[in-house]
């Protein structure tokens, strides 16, 4: 008989699911409609990998403290990178960076995005304490789990190639046009 995973353990994997998720639509904008990030925008993603990396570590090493506290730290600092975008574009006639989805820019759904992974890693919290689990519990050892952090980290090596090519050794262009590597 298998064993049931406690509730935080599948909420770990919807995380970096949604995490995964977020990395897709940024990346598919890139690629599809060749907005290359800028500089802000490449650190926004690099604070989503991180925040993806605390929710796999709790996926396959077992949950622990130290997991949450690197999603909670990635998700504040990704948040305050957000707000630092969000302010450069609050001038009257801004038209901001980028293109909208639903109407907001992507560095203002980082910021949503960001302040939301601290809720649900809180959700997670009150749920573990309801279900009376403590720190150690056993990790997800499934198919599922496995293709999750395939997902993810093809998604991170593409990130970082994206990035090499878009930047080369170097520092990132402000208004990013073409890929350094490739013209």
């Amino acid at each position: 008989m298998p064993s049931r995973q406690p509730v935080a353990t599948i909420l770990n994997m919807l995380g970096l699911l949604g995490i995964s998720l977020i990395l897709t639509v940024a990346f598919f904008y890139q690629l599809a409609r060749g907005e290359l990030p800028c500089p802000l925008c490449l650190l926004q993603r690099a604070g989503f990998i991180a925040i993806g990396m605390g929710f796999l570590f709790n996926m396959q090493f077992g949950e622990r403290l130290s997991h949450y506290a690197m999603v909670l730290i990635a998700s504040l600092v990704t948040g305050v990178i957000s707000m630092r975008q969000v302010s450069l574009h609050l001038a009257p006639g801004d038209p901001g960076y980028g293109s909208t989805l639903l109407g907001l820019h992507f560095y203002t759904w980082a910021l949503i995005a960001a302040v939301g992974v601290i809720c649900y890693v809180a959700l997670v919290f009150v749920l573990k304490d309801m279900s009376g689990k403590r720190d150690g519990d056993v990790p997800l050892h499934r198919l599922a789990s496995n293709a999750v952090f395939a997902i993810f980290a093809l998604l991170v090596a593409a990130n970082l190639l994206s990035t090499v090519l878009e930047c080369g050794a170097g520092q990132c262009d402000d208004n990013p046009v073409r890929y350094l590597l490739l013209k």
